[in-house]
This record gives structure tokens, C-alpha cells and sequence, in this order.
């Protein structure tokens, strides 16, 4: 099967579903039927979402995933949450924000570990480096 088409191929603007039919009992309704806000995303974006979902949420994982930085996950997040009507942390049980020391440790890791991916530090120098970032 196709994917929905959510947008005219003439004009742009976004179909709205007005018959629904089963393949199986051919049964047909019709009426105005409002499509899912995820149905409002590209194509890239549900994939972005698909690996994000697949990831737990945990940004680390997407970017390993998606071969990205981290500001180029998040970016592309913002992206998504924005397509989809809402506004970055406008939820009242939104977590709060990792603390800006924690994030400074995460990307000191994030360098030591590319140091050696680059052949500029050992292993064990690494292993030594990371744990006295603890």
C-alpha cells in the first residue's frame, strides 16, 4: 500500500478525508474525518521520529543512530515539535533541563571518546581520562 497523501499534488494545501472503506467487509463511511497530527510531518520527520521512539528518547542513542551531533538531533526535534502545533517545553511535566554541568561532562566525554576514534588517545589513556571525569 501507499502512504496517505496529506497535501493536493496541485495546490498544496491539505486533503481532507471525507470516505473511509474496508477492504475486507466493503463497508464505506462517509463524512468529515479529521487526519492525526502525526499525519501533518514529512517523510523525514516520521523517520526521524520512528529512530527517536526506537531510541527510547535518549538523544545520545539518535545520534550514534543518525550519524549526527547533538545539536543537529535536537535541532531536528525542535523541528518536530514545532510541525506538530506545539512549543518547545510548553508542558508542565516536561523534565527539567539537564544541569549545565552534567552537559559539560557529557560533551567532555564525547571529545575523549573522539580522540580515540581518531587514533589521538589509547584506550586505556581514555579509560583513565573517563573515569576521573566521575
Amino acid at each position: 500500500m501507499y502512504p496517505l497523501p496529506t497535501t493536493c499534488h496541485i495546490c498544496g494545501q491539505k486533503y481532507h478525508v471525507t470516505e473511509v472503506h474496508c477492504g475486507h467487509c466493503h463497508t464505506t463511511v462517509s463524512g468529515q474525518f479529521a487526519l492525526g497530527r502525526l499525519h501533518q510531518l514529512t517523510p523525514e520527520q516520521l523517520d526521524f521520529i520512528e529512530i527517536f521512539i526506537a531510541c527510547e528518547g535518549k538523544i545520545n542513542r539518535v545520534e550514534q543512530e543518525l550519524n549526527l551531533s547533538y545539536p543537529a538531533v535536537r535541532s531536528r526535534l525542535h523541528e518536530v515539535i514545532h510541525a506538530l502545533g506545539r512549543e518547545v517545553g510548553d508542558s508542565n511535566d516536561a523534565p527539567d533541563p539537564e544541569p549545565p554541568h552534567q552537559a559539560d561532562k557529557n560533551e567532555a566525554r564525547r571529545e575523549i571518546l573522539a580522540r580515540v576514534s581518531s587514533g589521538e588517545l589509547l584506550p586505556e589513556e581514555a579509560a583513565a581520562l573517563l573515569r576521573s571525569e566521575k
